[in-house]
């Protein structure tokens, strides 16, 4: 069997959750079966990397021709990668899409070769307005792209059961087609490091305690409503956001004038404004006191999973698929966001979360035995249920299933 996966994000670009997904699985499933990536890339057909089961290929892009706005590059882009995958000729038994950037691709690979679609949610734009802010009009595009490739895929995973029910509720699909199989991790790549280099080289002290934030700037992180916690903060620790890839420059600017703010008022808090590699991650990680993760939207929410491998003790918002990895109480602690029922992706009181979140902050700056105590049962929790080998076991028999029928 061969599966062929399209996405916008595979090594070295990646910059969210989905290309974690991509990443990890593809390498799990190619001990399995042959594996095929075709993805975005600087060079047209760029051959990435390779092994003797899973080959990937880089579609570069060239929009120096493009007389569409700036907003829509990415849009247009989508749709002639999409067109581009597919006249190269396809020879696999399935394709399995990414993202909506992946969709239009998927679309075309089913109609005319044929093949079973699986499909991954792993955000759904209906419940992501502000991208209209980086897309403009092009929102209104992947909102009908992301729903005409959901309504037709022979499979659709959803990486938690919460987004399940979100996808049966937004969408016209039949529930025997939408399969929960969660995000996964490497529990010998996530693990406690020892070394502290990283930290000192960004300005880090290892001898005092931090908080930190690990993500991109953009509104669905909730990173805004972290910084505005920190005037509510107890002194004594320090405050790492380590956030780059902002969606747009106007949240760019807003979070600038926010963490300068916070600067001004407080000692310790420090930006590490760029995506950084894994070794320093897996030091920011272990070395936290507590790692906040403020998401008004989180279908899975992998960076938490991240934490707990590193035996790190969590504070997260209660929303999505977070509730399905944070065991409120034993590995961290979940904040309620009460969220407006009209436009439900924003706190109804803001100023009352930032604050809730700082509580129970504090709270486990307090208490070192019990941040302890959590950041065990964290890495506990991810060992029993979320290895990459179970996933990819699922996964490989959700194909095997449509191949058959």
């Amino acid at each position: 069997m061969k599966a062929l996966f399209l996405t916008n994000e595979y090594p070295p670009m990646i910059y969210g959750g989905a290309g974690v997904h991509v990443d990890y699985l593809s390498r799990e499933l190619a001990k399995r079966m042959d594996v095929e990536v075709r993805c975005y890339g600087r060079e047209i057909r760029e051959e990435r990397a390779s092994s003797e089961h899973l080959k990937a290929t880089g579609f570069g892009l060239d929009t120096s021709a493009y007389g569409a706005p700036k907003a829509l590059h990415s849009v247009f882009g989508a749709v002639q990668r999409g067109v581009d995958w597919n006249s190269a000729g396809i020879e696999a038994d399935v394709v399995h899409l990414h993202t909506w950037y992946a969709h239009m691709g998927g679309i075309l690979a089913k109609l005319n070769y044929g093949i079973p679609m699986v499909l991954t949610v792993h955000s759904l734009e209906p419940l992501r307005p502000w991208k209209r802010e980086q897309l403009g009009g092009g929102y209104d595009f992947s909102c009908w792209v992301e729903k005409t490739a959901i309504e037709m895929a022979d499979a659709v995973i959803a990486v938690s059961a919460e987004t399940r029910e979100d996808i049966l509720r937004l969408f016209n699909v039949d529930p025997a087609r939408v399969h929960v199989i969660y995000n996964g991790i490497d529990l010998e790549e996530y693990r406690p490091a020892q070394t502290t280099a990283a930290l000192v080289r960004h300005g880090i002290d290892p001898a005092v305690p931090y908080v930190l934030f690990v993500g991109r700037i953009t509104r669905q992180k909730g990173i805004i409503h972290l910084v505005n916690a920190i005037r509510h903060f107890d002194p004594g620790f320090q405050v790492v956001l380590c956030a780059g890839a902002p969606d747009t420059p106007e949240i760019a600017a807003e979070m600038r004038a926010a963490v300068e703010a916070a600067q001004a008022a407080r000692p310790g808090v420090i930006w590490i404004d760029q995506m950084v590699d894994k070794s320093t991650v897996y030091e920011l990680y272990t070395h936290a006191a507590v790692f906040c993760c403020p998401s008004i939207y989180e279908p899975f929410g992998i960076i938490n999973l991240e934490a707990m491998a590193c035996e790190t003790a969590v504070v997260a918002s209660a929303v999505g698929g977070i509730k399905e990895v944070v065991r409120d109480g034993e590995t961290g602690f979940l904040v309620p966001v009460e969220q407006m029922k009209a436009s439900p992706f924003e706190p109804i009181d803001p100023a009352r979360f930032s604050a809730d979140l700082a509580s129970r902050i504090n709270q486990l700056m307090q208490d070192p035995e019990l941040r302890t105590q959590m950041g065990r049962a964290g890495r506990k929790r991810a060992q029993e249920h979320f290895s990459w080998a179970a996933i990819a076991r699922q996964t490989e028999d959700l194909y095997r299933s449509l191949i058959r029928s």
